[in-house]
């Protein structure tokens, strides 16, 4: 499959963060960021996410992530300094091509296609490329 009929399209940038108020409240008042959706709590990735957009013209989101339970699997991240930027995240028309181009390209499947609570249930994976970046996949909604 050639990479342009996978319509990839940027969805959102990850930040993982202890709670999700206190970044919330801070990205309000220094940029005008406000809850768009939100927050879900995810007990499949074991994390509670909200995403945040200053206008419905913003490129793409920002999606904070705190753990949902101490065996989430951001907790081991966050206690090495505190929040950070955490992934990109792509929207695809094929998220089961999408996953094998990946794999096809050298990449590690984290976590195959899997329902998401944050997206009405559509799939999420994971992947992780040889240059040691985190990326989600999501379904393009139906």
């Amino acid at each position: 499959m050639n990479v342009k009929d996978l319509d990839f399209k940027l969805r959102h940038v990850g930040v993982a963060v202890p709670k999700l108020g206190p970044t919330t409240d801070a990205l309000e008042a220094l940029f005008g960021y406000k809850v768009v959706s939100g927050p879900f709590d995810d007990p499949i990735q074991k994390v509670s996410v909200n995403f945040l957009a200053t206008s419905d013209n913003d490129v793409a989101e920002i999606e904070l992530i705190a753990p949902l339970s101490e065996d989430s699997p951001i907790t081991s991240m966050l206690a090495k300094g505190g929040g950070a930027a955490y992934h990109l995240c792509f929207e695809t028309s094929d998220i089961e091509q999408a996953v094998a181009h990946a794999k096809a390209n050298g990449c590690i499947i984290v976590s195959p296609p899997v329902p998401a609570v944050a997206f009405n249930g559509r799939r999420i994976a994971w992947i992780y490329t040889r240059s040691r970046q985190l990326f989600e996949l999501v379904e393009a909604p139906i």
